[in-house]
């Protein structure tokens, strides 16, 4: 097995086949601009949030028991947050239909944004392999990103648990004091 970094990219070669790590955004970045759909089918795009603090969240699938009370929390908190002046904005590789569903079902006060093809995922270092039950695969890897006023990360955490996130987050921003 030989291994070699490349910039801020692991390249791992095994038996021939090569697995990419993307790379990840740390604070101080610029985010990366995107327009998606988001759950009524209307486009955003994060440029239009540009002069608000936004908090940008990727997880895995709605309508699944983590996704759910990770959305629950951030819904549950939203009016505080927005209280110090942050938007909150989810996005999952879901379909827009799914999108809609998931927020009728939880009564979510934010916005969802489908990002089927991960495109944005990858931007953010937020898509890449997984393991479950010793089998590797391509996903989502729950990520959650603080854009400032000026369109840079004041915050990237990666591998986030979706239990207790929220109020882990509110602590890292020193909301809860």
């Amino acid at each position: 097995m030989r291994t070699r970094l490349l910039l801020l990219n692991w390249e791992i070669a095994i038996t021939g086949k090569e697995h990419i790590l993307a790379e990840r955004l740390i604070p101080g970045d610029i985010a990366p601009d995107f327009t998606l759909q988001d759950e009524t089918g209307k486009s955003m795009s994060l440029g239009g949030l540009r002069g608000r603090k936004t908090i940008l969240y990727f997880y895995p699938a709605a309508s699944t028991p983590g996704c759910t009370k990770e959305a629950c929390d951030f819904r549950d908190t939203l009016g505080s947050l927005q209280a110090a002046g942050y938007e909150v904005v989810g996005v999952s590789p879901d379909p827009v239909k799914a999108l809609a569903r998931f927020s009728e079902e939880e009564q979510l006060t934010f916005r969802l944004l489908s990002d089927e093809d991960h495109s944005v995922a990858e931007a953010y270092g937020a898509w890449g392999e997984k393991k479950n039950y010793g089998r590797s695969y391509m996903g989502l890897i729950r990520s959650t990103f603080v854009v400032d006023p000026d369109g840079k990360l004041s915050l990237a955490q990666y591998n986030v648990r979706a239990t207790g996130h929220v109020a882990k987050l509110r602590r890292d921003l020193k909301l809860d004091k």
